[in-house]
């Protein structure tokens, strides 16, 4: 639940006096420890469990790869392992700079060491083994010898696995691989360079980049989704759950020549309207008033903090067209709806009997509490389903990661005549009980809903309130398990610190019971792509465990569903239908050859080739048995 209106000013959360030679860092942290301590729905005490879990957190954040950092570097670092909390309340922040030191030399050697590369022959014999682990859990160099026959080796494989995917027949690449690997080998090179050089720059720069790690890794020990957002990350996160959001309406990414790629021009944007831009321009650079962002070795989420900057209202876009001229084009932001967030409605069926409308997030309107959001646009839709006479409904929540709590009672609301829909539990231990707003139902009809592991926090609480009342058949693969809501504080009422998406609340079924960790069951299994990812959050790091509160609440649901027959009949059409078998196929094929086993061949052209080519060919075959229907 995260709504602009409910952001408030808090006031007494930094009562500590920093003198002037304190650090923002310093700042940042005592604001976001005083607010996790006073507002988190269960706080956990500032001790050594809380310091180890921090430190394990803080140090896969800045390394997540294991691509830097040596063993001597994490035995340096240990020192801090149980002394983190002492540090923290003690309000000691210099322990941060020796991880950015020592994250500035490592990737300055590997910098150095890539740029060596361009003029040495590399070796594809085969004398070098390429090592393949579930999770690519490697462990730390043990040696700055081993940093470099790591990267030695990754640019190999790049190189190899690129000619593999630029063709498809092995004695052509064979024939011409001196060449072919002369002309892509500096391309590859670079390519990494630039990679590095985003982590240089992320997030401003480097020693903001591992401040934020930290603020993040010591708001994420709470639970996986209490978070630091600084302005960026909030601006995105919130786009993502509004309806209408000043933009220019350009989609970009960066392509594998390193160049940041106009994707996508959104209808009636101001790029649009302009008429200058066209998709597949490229970006050269940006600029706003005196600030100017060159875009080689740029990230494409540097391009979305430029762009999406509230003070860069007005920005001219340098685009190198494809035919390579140079255009200078300036667009101001205007206020659109987001494509993202809408809500389509269609007819399914020879006779048009079944309507379906997919519900991509329970957006709403950031900006007023009394503003429509995606309860209106699907009661939009079912009045037109009624005029049509539909003799049912499916609802598409797979995917969609939630949003608006308010949003979510409110479509519950029109498809239930009245009555409470889930039970609130505050960090004070008292609980409230969420009621449908409204009187009456607006859709009678037999409904299914659709859900996946993606499916999450807004959606399972209407799945599960449908569920709970017999109102709708629950369809497809066990959801996320997210049962609480957030908002976004301040970490500062008078300076700019940040923000904290912070944990507040827990909900639960009318029935006493959680979905959280565990996800909605389904009433029909069915298989999914998604089954063998470990995405659900019950695989997330300090994940709210499941429990029960004592629930007496009266309410009146409709006749059980028949269950037992629709299980049967679901099983026997499962069994007997080729693209679910396909389905089911393709995970024990991924599962058992490449997710779950540990394997290693020699570093050639032709292992590469065939490794590559194999992994293609299963996607290839099983597309052609689905007819290239996804699930």
């Amino acid at each position: 639940m995260v709504q602009r209106f409910l952001v408030v000013l808090l006031v007494g959360y930094n009562t500590l006096a920093f003198g002037q030679s304190e650090t923002l860092f310093c700042k940042q942290l005592s604001a976001l420890q005083e607010l996790l301590q006073q507002v988190h729905y269960n706080p956990k005490p500032i001790n050594d469990s809380l310091s180890k879990g921090v430190f394990k957190l803080f140090i896969e954040g800045l390394d997540t790869d294991q691509r830097f950092f040596t063993q001597s570097d994490i035995a340096f670092f240990k020192t801090d392992e149980y002394q983190l909390d002492n540090d923290i309340q003690s309000y000691a922040c210099s322990f941060i700079t020796k991880y950015s030191d020592t994250l500035k030399k490592r990737i300055a050697n590997t910098k150095a060491y890539l740029q060596s590369l361009t003029d040495v022959p590399l070796d594809y014999t085969g004398k070098d083994t390429l090592y393949f682990k579930p999770n690519n859990d490697f462990g730390y160099f043990k040696t700055d010898a081993d940093a470099k026959r790591y990267w030695n080796k990754r640019i190999r494989y790049l190189i190899l696995n690129q000619l593999t995917e630029n063709d498809s027949i092995l004695d052509n690449i064979q024939t011409h691989f001196s060449a072919l690997e002369q002309e892509l080998k500096p391309k590859i090179i670079q390519n990494q360079l630039c990679l590095l050089e985003e982590i240089l720059h992320k997030n401003g720069d480097i020693d903001t980049f591992v401040n934020e790690t930290f603020l993040n890794a010591f708001a994420n020990y709470e639970d996986p989704n209490t978070s630091f957002f600084n302005k960026t990350d909030k601006t995105l996160f919130e786009d993502t759950l509004a309806n209408n959001q000043l933009t220019f309406g350009i989609n970009t990414t960066k392509n594998n020549d390193g160049d940041i790629v106009i994707t996508y021009i959104t209808p009636g944007s101001a790029a649009y309207l302009n008429g200058k831009l066209e998709e597949n321009d490229i970006i050269k650079s940006l600029s706003a008033g005196n600030e100017v962002l060159e875009t080689y070795c740029a990230s494409n989420d540097d391009i979305l903090a430029f762009t999406t900057n509230e003070h860069n209202a007005t920005i001219t876009f340098k685009i190198k067209k494809p035919n390579g001229t140079i255009e200078d084009v300036e667009l101001t932001k205007t206020l659109l709806k987001v494509e993202e967030n809408s809500v389509t409605g269609y007819l399914l069926g020879d006779k048009a009997e079944i309507g379906y409308i997919k519900i991509p997030s329970f957006y709403t309107d950031l900006d007023d509490p009394e503003g429509f959001g995606v309860t209106n646009d699907v009661a939009q839709e079912l009045y037109k389903l009624n005029d049509e006479k539909v003799k049912g409904l499916i609802i598409d929540l797979r995917f969609n990661g939630g949003g608006s709590m308010k949003e979510g009672t409110q479509l519950s609301g029109l498809f239930i005549n009245q009555g409470p829909l889930a039970i609130l539990k505050y960090n004070n231990g008292d609980t409230y009980t969420v009621n449908d707003p409204y009187r009456g139902a607006l859709f009678n009809k037999p409904m299914v809903i659709l859900i996946n592991n993606y499916s999450a926090s807004a959606s399972e609480l209407f799945a599960s309130a449908m569920q709970d009342y017999h109102r709708a058949l629950i369809v497809g693969s066990p959801s996320h398990g997210k049962s609480s809501a957030q908002v976004i504080l301040p970490l500062n009422d008078v300076e700019d610190l940040g923000f904290c998406k912070v944990t507040m609340e827990k909900f639960y079924r009318i029935t006493g019971q959680s979905h959280q960790s565990i996800g909605v069951q389904p009433d029909i299994l069915l298989p999914s792509l998604y089954d063998i990812l470990k995405t659900n959050e019950r695989y997330s790091n300090y994940a709210l465990q499941n429990d029960t509160i004592a629930a007496a609440i009266n309410y009146k649901p409709l006749k059980p569903l028949p269950l037992y027959k629709l299980k049967a009949k679901s099983y026997q059409r499962v069994s007997e239908n080729k693209i679910f078998s396909a389905i089911v196929q393709q995970n024990d094929t991924l599962s058992s050859a490449y997710i779950n086993k540990e394997f290693q061949y020699p570093l050639t052209l032709k292992n590469v080739f065939n490794d590559t080519s194999a992994y293609n060919a299963l996607w290839e075959q099983f597309y052609e048995q689905t007819d290239d229907i996804s699930p």
